[in-house]
């Protein structure tokens, strides 16, 4: 089998929804961070697959003053787990409290960091997705016997989180993970995902999820699909990424520098 998370970096690296950024709302002390993108494990990834590593995203929201609100936006196709988990915690650990706003996709990976919010408001049109743990490794029976029980301690780990927010049995989880299971905004909130739904324009949600989904087994046959850009080498495209990449990260640091 192929890597399915190579695969969904690789699809989405060129993504015209990709969008990590900090923004001070104009009207309150509270702050914007908006998860556009997919999560991936380090630096270096990101520098080739594009995405957001957990340590720009844990110094992005060590950096808004704690009593601050941080209202995070999520439109993410999922990624790294333990990326995500360290993202998940850094929230989790801002005194300001959190509250989440899926504007259009919260898949994988994405969706536990969506629960460290104190409320969870879906866009009419978003989707919420939760699956079983992905891997790619190389071994021989014990080592790939060994890789099985680790993914096995992770799903539990992941079904938990879910359970203690949405107040469902671990099994009921368990079951919808292993089906890799698309909730619309109105299931999500049935079932305690979400905590409401956002009184918008379903299509501008919608639109949001611009994202190739090719790696998942069920992903919804009308999600919309991204726009192509002119073909271009992997190389002149990780050369233009690469620079990108530099310049947010030297924003960010600006950002977060003391004054």
């Amino acid at each position: 089998m192929k890597n399915r998370l190579n695969k969904l970096y690789a699809d989405n690296r060129r993504a015209s929804a990709r969008k990590f950024e900090v923004v001070a709302k104009a009207d309150s002390a509270d702050v914007e961070i908006f998860l556009y993108d997919h999560i991936v494990s380090n630096e270096d990834e990101a520098d080739w697959w594009g995405g957001v590593a957990p340590e720009s995203f844990v110094k992005a929201v060590y950096s808004v003053d704690p009593s601050a609100k941080i209202h995070l936006r999520i439109n993410s196709p999922g990624g790294s787990v333990f990326a995500a988990r360290a993202m998940e915690q850094a929230l989790r650990d801002h005194k300001g409290g959190v509250i989440v706003h899926i504007d259009g996709l919260a898949a994988s990976a994405a969706t536990f960091i969506a629960m460290a919010g104190e409320e969870v408001i879906m866009g009419k049109g978003a989707m919420f997705m939760i699956h079983k743990a992905w891997t790619g490794m190389w071994g021989n029976a014990n080592d790939l016997r060994k890789e099985a029980d680790l993914l096995d301690k992770i799903d539990g780990t992941l079904a938990q989180t879910y359970a203690t927010k949405t107040g469902k049995e671990v099994a009921q989880i368990s079951d919808w993970m292993a089906e890799e299971t698309w909730f619309t905004a109105d299931e999500a909130l049935e079932h305690g995902f979400a905590t409401s739904i956002a009184d918008s324009d379903a299509k501008a949600s919608v639109k949001a999820m611009a994202w190739n989904l090719s790696a998942y087994a069920n992903a919804p046959a009308a999600t919309p699909t991204r726009e192509t850009p002119a073909p271009t080498s992997d190389a002149a495209f990780a050369s233009t990424d690469h620079r990108a990449r530099q310049q947010q990260r030297l924003t960010m640091l600006a950002r977060v520098a003391p004054q």
